[in-house]
């Protein structure tokens, strides 16, 4: 019974590993003093002053330091997030999705930052901003997640999420918000290089269900912005769905004969 217990937790590792350090790093925060707790997220923060001192390991710390809300809120469903993802994608997979997530999007939302401030659209107290958090890992995970859905259904979901997550990047206005929507979209890219056959169970759809409402508060902040992601992201399922529809169905009609050039006589189709 034990090595069945440790065999099904060696196929989720990752995950568990993760959420432990998640804990631990949560853990530490609870018994410093407020001070400490403020210089480690500056430490851990990739921002550009972090970045243009050569301070390359915060692409790395920085999705060990969490400060959105109480951990027994949303650790469970990060969890689901990620156990599902490793279970259908296999861990490194998963770790190939959260990673490209987190480390591009950062990289663009710096870039962009820093051509932002080069020109004077933003002031230059942006590059002292903290930017710490899972949410782009996550994100990414949850788009790396349409490898999973089936291909009739895979327009729709992929038509939600990056419109949702374009328009919480323009009603948000903020970087973070713009990080998440390129975290959608780099997971989506990711997603067409796996390829694996998936079985689901009402478990794991339930665990679907958990991960997707959890990427939906990701992306909204308020009661605004979640009704403007909730009529964008159908209107975007709808649209790229009928898309798809009308490109299988070209697809699937047969081409015509075409006449002999000389004789005029139509081909003969033989078996």
């Amino acid at each position: 019974m034990i090595y069945r217990i440790l065999s099904r937790l060696s196929r989720v590792r990752f995950t568990i590993g993760y959420m432990a350090a998640l804990v631990a790093v949560s853990t530490v925060f609870l018994m410093v003093s407020p001070q400490t707790h403020d210089r480690i997220i500056q430490r851990a923060s990739t921002n550009l002053h972090n970045l243009s001192h050569g301070r390359l390991g915060t692409l790395l710390d920085s999705a060990f330091v969490v400060e959105a809300g109480p951990l027994y809120f949303w650790m469970p469903f990060l969890t689901c997030l990620l156990v599902l993802a490793e279970l259908h994608l296999h861990t490194l997979r998963l770790m190939v999705a959260f990673f490209v997530g987190h480390v591009g999007a950062t990289l663009v939302v710096v870039a962009a930052l820093a051509a932002a401030v080069e020109v004077g659209w933003m002031p230059w107290s942006v590059t002292h901003a903290s930017d710490v958090g899972m949410s782009y890992g996550a994100l990414a995970v949850l788009g790396a997640l349409t490898a999973t859905i089936s291909r009739r259904w895979r327009p729709a979901w992929i038509g939600w999420w990056v419109s949702a997550g374009l328009i919480s990047g323009v009603v948000g206005g903020g970087f973070t918000n713009a990080g998440h929507a390129v975290a959608l979209v780099l997971g989506v890219l990711v997603a067409s290089r796996f390829r694996h056959p998936v079985h689901w169970t009402p478990v794991r759809l339930f665990m679907l269900l958990n991960a997707s409402g959890f990427g939906f508060l990701l992306l909204a902040h308020h009661w605004g912005s979640m009704a403007a992601e909730l009529g964008f992201g159908a209107l975007g399922a709808v649209v790229v769905h009928k898309i798809a529809q009308l490109y299988r169905a070209r697809r699937a009609v047969p081409a015509e004969p075409v006449a002999d050039a000389v004789t005029g006589a139509e081909p003969v189709l033989t078996t």
